[in-house]
């Protein structure tokens, strides 16, 4: 079993995570990166407002640009400019939820999961084996297995089903992923982590008997499979809560899909230490910008919409207490302009606000449980 190499590294006290391509200070947010790019902004910006990490997703980059592709420009980080570590979804969610709308996209069996999306000329197979080697290709920094995904709601037997899934996927990811590092004789350093998914609903039983057994197997770090949200869309806090308590405390574990600010608060909490979402880059574009509030307040942040009328003519920045370039530069009035008149500009400020926001956000997560 490869101990988590999170162990070997703290820095001021603080967690941190070391991978081929850099040192993770935990509790980190990571943006998606979907399609190899977080829109509106380029990796100097993503530098700018703090970001240490991306997540990248396996089933959206092979079919666009495609993997030969990917290749043939150098991997991922080469590819967008991005030198910092890329975690890589294995893209079973994304499939997982494609063949829910509809069928006739795709199937999943024993063996993997296909799928034909609408307007694809070929279908495309994700086997365990074809997640971890794909992953490998791109050059990601944490590799993580290929997951049955399932609703919470899911029934008792798809439940079952899918941890059986699971965990037999997750053996034959973990047999690739060492065949292709003896393979290619990496170095302890140079090894990429590999992250398995815990599945099972929202029942307490099958969440164990899936962590045990994965634990059995033998990974880096563990991530929270299926749907963090209930239909209100609150989050599943006892069930998350149960998982990481399934785990032991030196294992990092990702809260996958977990990216509201009050969510992340509670889930560090909690002791989950990596979040990635869409979030806050979708809420950026369509006009909610996120504030702290004074400590006085008995929320902790706000909401800004961008596009209401109050905000024409004000001179003063979305937030007094943020450093972004929006912030330092701009006024939430000519923001609000070019909200307005759908200026491209507005998509790269908005976006570069809220992501400083999270990394503040993570920042002051990670000093408050630093030094308490």
């Amino acid at each position: 079993m490869h101990a988590s190499k999170e162990q070997k590294h703290t820095e001021n006290g603080a967690r941190t995570l070391q991978l081929p391509h850099g040192l993770l200070k935990l509790p980190v947010y990571l943006p998606d990166a979907t399609l190899g790019v977080v829109r509106a902004v380029d990796s100097t910006d993503l530098e700018q407002c703090g970001v240490q990490a991306l997540v990248m997703n396996t089933y959206h980059l092979m079919q666009r640009p495609g993997s030969s592709t990917i290749q043939a420009l150098g991997g991922l980080h080469t590819m967008s400019a991005w030198e910092h570590p890329i975690i890589t979804d294995s893209g079973g969610f994304q499939a997982y939820s494609l063949i829910q709308q509809n069928a006739r996209f795709g199937t999943l069996d024993a063996d993997g999961i296909t799928f034909k999306p609408e307007g694809a000329t070929r279908k495309f197979q994700l086997t365990p084996e074809k997640a971890v080697q794909l992953q490998f290709s791109y050059g990601s920094d944490i590799v993580m297995c290929l997951d049955y995904c399932t609703h919470v709601d899911a029934p008792d037997d798809v439940q079952r089903l899918s941890v059986m899934r699971t965990i037999e996927w997750a053996k034959r990811c973990k047999r690739e992923y060492e065949r292709l590092l003896k393979q290619k004789k990496l170095a302890e350093e140079k090894r990429p982590l590999l992250f398995a998914v815990i599945q099972g609903g929202g029942s307490r039983e099958l969440r164990k008997q899936c962590a045990e057994a994965l634990l059995d197997i033998g990974f880096d770090g563990f991530g929270y499979g299926g749907w963090p949200l209930d239909k209100q869309g609150r989050l599943l806090a006892d069930i998350i809560r149960y998982t990481r308590e399934l785990i032991p405390a030196q294992y990092p574990m990702h809260a996958l899909g977990v990216g509201h600010p009050s969510n992340v608060a509670e889930c560090v909490q909690i002791g989950y230490e990596i979040f990635d979402s869409a979030m806050p880059t979708r809420d950026a574009r369509h006009g909610r910008l996120y504030c702290f509030q004074d400590s006085a307040q008995e929320k902790w942040f706000q909401y800004i919409y961008v596009g209401d009328d109050k905000h024409i003519k004000n001179k003063r920045p979305v937030s007094e207490v943020c450093d972004c370039l929006c912030c330092r530069h701009y006024s939430l009035g000519y923001l609000h302009h070019l909200f307005k008149v759908g200026d491209t500009l507005y998509y790269r400020l908005a976006t570069l606000h809220n992501l400083r926001f999270m990394t503040m956000l993570t920042e002051r997560l990670r000093a408050h449980y630093v030094h308490n």
